[in-house]
């Protein structure tokens, strides 16, 4: 402040000193003393010239800040020990000014690192488009849930999906709206969100995108559980009693008639074994809870091609183990994931049958998100897409002898477990894949 108050001192008495010079000036003239008249006018100019030299010297200082400033160049500074007192210490408000500037601008600069780093964790896909289809703002649940490496203009959504680009690119305010696309992650179906802002005159449309094919398996899945809960529950209570009757009606009956004897080992067989046949559903609505521990990748799908070579005939199959890196370490519960490991080897097994030249690969791999990811793939017969839409619903098999149970019970443990199951599209593959993702 009392750098301030001096240099509008200063200012002050200059313009006065011109002012005293020009009524000087004009009094003489008036008077007729024409010498004084000119000495005072050239001293009038003169004080002008200094004036406005001052002030443009300092003008062209402001200017070259400011240049320097919007140039990022944060070394500007102006030295304080040269010149008058005045030009020191407008030096040093410029160099207070400057330092002032430059620390907002950092601070700019840390908020948006801030707010970018939160962007990075949340689950919403977040999408910031100009009127001419610019990106200008994304995480990286959005280049997730799109398959993209990169993304800088909305055109680039015609290789993913051209509806999507579509519903992205003619997208107002205010709009809401699903979207289902099908890339490498397999079926995606979004839920859309539009908002906009202006800043600096530019207006913005912001996209809020977000997976909700979790959430839908998720409410599918539970009511399926209560489902089965209700039923296994009622079946038992209904043919646990038949079944106890028939064996004590055999038991006091040995002397009866063939027939009848017949019919009651009927009812009691065929009783036990509907009782069997609950009871392994009963299992898919009874997972234990996870204990995760590390372990290492290689050694396990190693013991599960060994357990799966013992209980299967597969001879004439080839294994495949691709793990990268060598040393791949997964936090999971072992035995809950070995046993989702053994059902999918068990199906390819059984899918490929007795072809000749089939093969069974098993990758593992970790992605730049840490996100560890397991294939398991066989070159035997394709499911169809029709049937494919349908393989993880509880109940459904396409196998005489199968239950329906496997498949749901494996999205159930990877779901429980914090990852995901999935089928890669058959337009993607000539293989049969599935791909269990833990995050």
């Amino acid at each position: 402040m009392k750098a301030t108050n001096r240099i509008t001192s200063h200012m002050l008495f200059r313009i006065i000193t011109a002012i005293l010079v020009a009524i000087g000036m004009t009094y003489t003239a008036f008077t007729g003393q024409w010498v004084w008249a000119i000495f005072l006018l050239l001293a009038l100019i003169g004080c002008i010239i200094w004036i406005i030299k001052l002030h443009t010297h300092q003008v062209k200082k402001v200017i070259f800040l400011l240049d320097a400033l919007e140039n990022n160049d944060n070394a500007i500074r102006f030295p304080e020990q040269a010149g008058n007192q005045d030009n020191r210490t407008i030096n040093q408000l410029l160099n207070r000014v400057a330092q002032i500037l430059q620390e907002a601008r950092a601070e700019t600069v840390r908020q948006e690192k801030y707010y970018e780093l939160i962007l990075s964790f949340i689950n919403t896909g977040i999408l910031v488009l100009n009127n001419k289809g610019t990106v200008i703002q994304k995480n990286n649940e959005l280049l997730r849930l799109l398959g993209l490496a990169v993304f800088t203009h909305v055109r680039q959504l015609n290789k993913v999906d051209s509806l999507l680009m579509e519903r992205l690119e003619n997208a107002q305010s205010g709009d809401k709206f699903h979207v289902q696309f099908s890339n490498e992650r397999g079926n995606i179906n979004l839920s859309v969100r539009v908002s906009d802002i202006t800043i600096r005159d530019e207006h913005l449309r912001i996209f809020a995108l977000n997976d909700i094919n979790s959430e839908l398996d998720e409410k599918e899945l539970d009511s399926w559980i209560r489902l089965i809960r209700v039923l296994t529950h009622e079946i038992m209570n209904s043919v646990t009693p038949i079944t106890s009757l028939s064996d004590t009606l055999l038991s006091i009956t040995e002397n009866a008639d063939g027939e009848i004897r017949r019919g009651l080992q009927t009812i009691s067989s065929t009783g036990k074994g509907l009782l069997s046949f609950v009871d392994s559903y009963r299992k898919f609505t009874r997972i234990p809870t996870p204990e995760p521990t590390l372990f290492y990748v290689k050694p396990f799908v190693e013991r599960m091609v060994e357990l799966t070579k013992h209980q299967n005939p597969c001879d004439h199959i080839t294994f495949h183990i691709n793990i990268t890196p060598n040393d791949l370490i997964l936090y999971a519960d072992e035995s809950l994931i070995s046993q989702v490991v053994i059902n999918l080897l068990k199906n390819a097994v059984q899918a490929i049958g007795q072809q000749t030249d089939s093969y069974i690969s098993i990758s593992a791999y970790c992605n730049e998100a840490e996100e560890i990811f397991i294939e398991i793939s066989n070159n035997g017969p394709q499911i169809p897409t029709d049937v494919a839409e349908e393989i993880f619903v509880p109940f459904f098999t396409t196998k005489s002898d199968g239950n329906g149970i496997g498949l749901s019970l494996s999205r159930q443990i990877m779901r429980q477990s914090g990852g995901s199951i999935t089928l890669k599209p058959v337009h993607q593959s000539p293989e049969t894949t599935f791909i269990l993702q833990f995050m």
